[in-house]
């Protein structure tokens, strides 16, 4: 498992490997572009060159792309349209100059409008942007719930792909948090076993090809995107340690999202912890 953390790209992607490090991560995740501003970042060549260095010299092992929230690539509106499919083939082209595992992309919003359409409308989004990359992957991440957004459920994330042509450079990120805040009880071995199960069945594992881990502010079923510290959450310590224990999350890059004792994103304490909780929840299984 590649425990890490989300950090700051500023003043290049090899200074995220740099702050990856100082928090111990063997995973580091960024934003290719400001996440407030629609314009996409492109690398300049010596950027690239100092990222792969850096990671050279690091104990980091995986770089993920989060696209911007600005995104919604199911949109019916023409330049939210436009503006998400520019940012997305950016962020899928940085992915694949810096030779990231993959982008991870809120599937979008139906808003106050029909699920089924929206889905086919993100469909067409995602096989476009794919269509103008490369080889990175896209990795469709599970919602908490709330408003129209889409891919709250597995038969979603199903749909999703299906509506976006099944290509295999097409994946999941789930994220512990809006697991739980969707209705998904996943605080338990035979709990989080059960909707491993499911995904199985409706999307396939072979699908899963990141993680997001946060505790959870908002209660089971709450459809509230509140990411909590590790522990500190309705997961507990001991539902962090059956998620961080899954042996089919093993190989597999776990980017924490959480606020920070100090608001500025997880510490080297917290992926500490996380190290912690895992070796325990091992030892529970037998």
């Amino acid at each position: 498992m590649l425990i890490g953390a989300h950090v700051s790209p500023a003043g290049g992607p090899a200074k995220a490997v740099e702050r990856g490090t100082e928090r111990g991560a063997r995973a580091i995740q960024i934003f290719n572009q400001s996440p407030r501003m629609w314009k996409p970042t492109v690398y300049s060549d010596e950027q690239v060159a100092a990222f792969h260095e850096a990671m050279a010299d690091s104990d980091v092992d995986a770089l993920m792309i989060h696209a911007v929230y600005l995104l919604n690539a199911a949109s019916e509106d023409p330049e939210i349209r436009s503006k998400t499919l520019t940012s997305l083939i950016a962020s899928l082209r940085a992915g694949d100059a810096l030779g990231a595992v993959g982008v991870v992309l809120h599937p979008g919003s139906a808003k106050t409008g029909e699920v089924p359409p929206a889905i086919k409308r993100a469909g067409e989004v995602i096989r476009e942007a794919l269509a103008e990359s490369d080889s990175c992957a896209l990795h469709l991440e599970n919602t908490a719930g709330a408003g129209g957004t889409l891919g709250r459920s597995f038969h979603e994330l199903a749909a999703l792909i299906d509506a976006a042509g099944g290509d295999d450079r097409l994946g999941m990120c789930l994220d512990s948090c809006h697991l739980y805040a969707s209705g998904f009880d996943i605080r338990t071995e035979e709990g989080l076993t059960s909707v491993l199960d499911d995904c199985a069945s409706i999307v396939g594992l072979e699908r899963l090809h990141s993680l997001h881990f946060n505790d959870s502010q908002g209660g089971l079923g709450s459809n509230r995107d509140r990411h909590a510290d590790v522990g500190q959450g309705e997961l507990g310590e001991e539902g962090c340690a059956v998620f961080l224990s899954e042996p089919r999350f093993d190989g597999l890059p776990v980017i924490l999202e959480t606020p920070g004792p100090d608001k500025k994103g997880p510490t080297k304490e917290e992926l500490e912890l996380c190290w912690t909780l895992r070796e325990r929840g091992v030892k529970a299984r037998g």
